[in-house]
């Protein structure tokens, strides 16, 4: 099911199931109305790539609509890279995006698994395990009804809201527990987030790298992202507010990695922060925030959001905070907005594992997450300490991130020195994985997905295939 969602459901339900259109499924305003019902149609195989879209003036006659409202929607469709338009021949599907996600981490089958720095995941601490076990034992003695008998996702998340709220505090964003949704990780929370504020053809702001799973959704919903240029504080207000202006009114959000989990392993100053939420609101842009790794960091500037709370989606996890394997995450909301990320929530979702948000209350509620995040800022110091020394000091990145970001000399051979790495031994994630307009070759080193020892092998290897400066 296509998300390009504006104007009555109705129509756009209908448009979903078949081509070609009829003139019930065109809704105000028709340009987009069209664009929405071609693009479902696509999604649905019902057009298929290499389809050749009927010439202007026979559909705009069929759907009785003017010439001018079907070459508007043609040209959405172009930006959105679903058609193109050849001069005497007409307008074609294209073929559409590959089904496999390519990802920047290490996942080739091997006989002897390599030291994974690809991956970014927190420290595996022996008390996540003990964790894990005890929890269980203590959620199975007494599990909410609930957690195993209710469909209604209102009903069943409004346990957990006061839990999902405490941690947003923790993160420094101070939201009413009815304004949080529960997710099952960040990643769905923030493909609802863009689904909610954005449609087909729409332009979204970026760093000029970015998280990697932002890329496939953006092209999974149909939108353009646009790579605003920074410097070493992050993403340039002035440079933001001139490519909104000059996107048209395409440009409907700002996607923002403040925290230090973006490739960068920057953690923005509090007067870069309100000056970005600034800008974004004389834009008229809305502002998606992601805290991946939330408080794990010590003393952070308050989030962004807080800055511009009226039009700011804020979404966080617990996965690369405490546990890979507690797969649930939080987005705030702006009262504007609630209803609608509460209905593509459910639509896409239904409703968060249960027993996650049981065993994260319970976690909460006894001191486990506070002992395991500080678990997690001792070895993240000592292992960024590490970093810094072995590489000396060519690598970036915060006292307690999860990763450090190493730019290469300029005209290095991104992939061939990852793939030296490799056969040497161990798994780097290279730039290209997160770049929008950067092209500057990088490697993203993880800190969390070894053992201390194995860091130190794998960072001396690193270090002995690095090319001269």
């Amino acid at each position: 099911m296509s998300i390009w969602t504006s104007g009555p459901v109705a129509a756009i339900l209908r448009a979903m199931s078949h081509w070609p259109l009829t003139r019930e499924d065109i809704a105000r305003p028709a340009y987009r109305s069209l664009a929405q019902g071609i693009a479902a149609a696509i999604d649905s195989g019902s057009l298929r790539p290499g389809d050749r879209l009927p010439p202007h003036r026979d559909l705009a006659w069929q759907l009785r609509v003017s010439v001018q409202t079907v070459s508007r929607a043609y040209e959405e469709l172009i930006r959105a890279d679903l058609i193109s338009g050849e001069v005497g021949r007409g307008s074609f599907v294209k073929s559409g995006p590959r089904e496999t996600v390519e990802v920047p981490w290490f996942r080739a089958p091997v006989d002897r698994p390599p030291l994974d720095l690809s991956m970014m995941t927190p420290v595996r601490l022996p008390q996540i395990d003990e964790a894990w076990r005890d929890s269980l034992m203590r959620v199975a003695a007494h599990v909410p009804a609930p957690v195993m008998h209710s469909f209604r996702p209102r009903q069943t998340m409004s346990l957990y809201g006061g839990m999902a709220a405490a941690w947003l505090a923790r993160c420094g964003l101070m939201v009413p527990a009815q304004r949080v949704l529960v997710t099952n990780g960040t990643t769905p929370a923030m493909f609802i987030a863009l689904m909610s504020v954005a449609g087909p053809g729409d332009e979204i702001a970026t760093e000029s790298s970015t998280c990697h799973t932002l890329k496939p959704a953006a092209q999974h919903l149909h939108l353009r992202l646009r790579g605003i240029p920074g410097d070493d504080r992050g993403m340039c207000p002035e440079a933001l507010m001139a490519a909104a202006h000059a996107s048209g009114g395409r440009m409907k959000a700002v996607f923002l990695l403040p925290g230090g989990a973006g490739p960068f392993a920057r953690i923005m100053d509090r007067e870069r922060r309100e000056a970005l939420a600034q800008a974004a609101t004389k834009a008229g842009l809305i502002i998606l925030e992601n805290d991946a790794t939330g408080p794990v960091a010590r003393r952070r500037p308050p989030p962004v959001s807080t800055f511009a709370p009226d039009r700011s989606l804020y979404f966080t996890g617990l996965s690369k905070c405490l546990s890979p394997g507690l797969r649930l995450g939080f987005l705030a909301t702006p009262e504007m907005l609630t209803e609608r990320v509460l209905n593509r929530h459910m639509s896409m979702a239904w409703m968060a594992t249960p027993l996650m948000a049981e065993i994260a209350t319970d976690w909460m509620a006894n001191g486990t997450a506070d002992l395991l995040m500080a678990g997690q800022r001792t070895e993240l110091t000592l292992r960024n300490r590490l970093a810094h020394r072995m590489l000396e000091g060519q690598s970036e990145g915060g006292p307690n991130g999860l990763h450090r970001w190493l730019p290469l000399p300029a005209g290095t051979d991104e992939q061939a020195l990852v793939t030296r790495a490799l056969d040497s031994g161990v798994a780097l994630a290279p730039g290209s994985g997160f770049a929008v307009t950067d092209r500057a070759p990088a490697v993203r080193l993880c800190l969390g997905g070894t053992t201390y020892r194995e860091l130190e092998q794998a960072l001396g290897i690193v270090k002995a295939i690095l090319p001269a400066k």
